[in-house]
């Protein structure tokens, strides 16, 4: 595949146009953010609606099961009764004959409006079709959020549903939940249905939703590790595997801890308030603290035995084929030893 050079446009981008009624005649949506794309596809509809007074002006073909022919040929087919009509090709990576799809790129017909998408890794941009959509500023991508970001999102989200949330209790529902915004949307749906009147996503409200859904967090195997109790921690971490968070996260959620607690020791003698430690560290306040009384438990020579268990257990994961009760099982053993 051909290193794109030219920057794409984000699908915000993209959002922005709909929303001033800039809308192109067609758009590619690419990109690993799958929800990204999903949920601008949806924005899409609902904004188009009111120009399809037909369901006969409206079709979604799957990629998969058709040709660009057929795509064309709906393409520049007037509507049927409305003034617009939607077209949108999914899996469009798929679609035979894709290239054909130049042509009618160049010249596109002007009552439609054709949504092509496309997930997964970025296409080729030298080949064709995407040469000539990019030519025509017709590709958006869809970046997965991370970090900050992310944490931006979340804080949107929760205010265009009428509800508020700290940039510390965001910061915290992504630890727990992990980086997928379907997962963190799912998460909050629930959040805003525990809420009722209230407005305000607390620390609380986010711990009881993970209690009543009796699923454990990866600050409750924090907490056990940071107690040196072996059998909690276990359990703990048996939970998330059933739950289905894979060896590698667990893996990289206590290595966090760990280097975490590295710092703790040298905070702590500098007395500063857990607000800013918190900060520091990169944790939330209201769990400071516990990481002050691990950081008592583990002296230096038990934080060296924990960097070793973690660098064994990543190990295995890439050269190994142990099993991943197994593989978690023995980093605890090695790190409560």
């Amino acid at each position: 595949m051909a290193k794109n050079k030219v920057p794409i446009p984000s699908i915000t981008e993209a959002i922005k146009g709909l929303r001033k009624n800039a809308i192109l005649p067609v758009y590619l949506f690419c990109g690993e953010d799958e929800f990204g794309i999903e949920t601008t596809l949806k924005l899409f509809e609902e904004s188009i609606a009111p120009l399809i007074k037909s369901d006969f002006d409206k079709e979604v073909i799957h990629g998969d099961d058709a040709e660009a022919e057929n795509v064309i040929n709906v393409a520049i087919a007037f509507p049927f009764t409305s003034d617009k009509k939607l077209v949108i090709v999914k899996e469009f990576e798929k679609l035979k004959d894709r290239k054909k799809i130049t042509s009618y790129v160049s010249s596109p017909a002007e009552f439609t409006i054709l949504i092509l998408i496309q997930s997964g890794s970025m296409p080729a941009l030298d080949s064709e079709p995407y040469k000539s959509l990019l030519q025509n500023k017709y590709i958006f991508e869809a970046k997965e959020l991370k970090g900050k970001n992310l944490i931006d999102w979340v804080k949107d989200f929760v205010e265009e549903n009428g509800k508020q949330i700290s940039y510390e209790n965001a910061q915290l529902l992504v630890d727990i939940t992990g980086e997928n915004r379907s997962q963190i949307e799912a998460q909050l749906e629930k959040l805003f249905i525990n809420l009722g009147e209230n407005k305000e996503i607390s620390i609380e409200s986010i711990r009881l939703l993970s209690a009543a859904l009796k699923e454990y967090t990866v600050f409750d195997l924090q907490n056990a590790l940071g107690r040196k109790n072996k059998k909690e921690s276990l359990k703990i971490a048996y939970n998330l595997l059933s739950n289905g968070t894979d060896p590698p996260k667990i893996v990289g959620m206590i290595n966090r801890y760990f280097t975490q607690l590295t710092r703790v020791g040298e905070l702590s003698r500098d007395n500063i308030s857990k607000e800013v430690g918190a900060k520091i560290i990169g944790t939330h306040p209201f769990y400071y603290p516990d990481y002050i009384k691990a950081r008592e438990l583990y002296k230096d020579e038990g934080l060296f035995r924990a960097a070793r268990a973690l660098l064994k257990a990543d190990i295995s994961i890439k050269t190994t084929s142990l099993d991943a009760k197994s593989l978690i099982t023995l980093l605890i053993a090695e790190i409560l030893a």
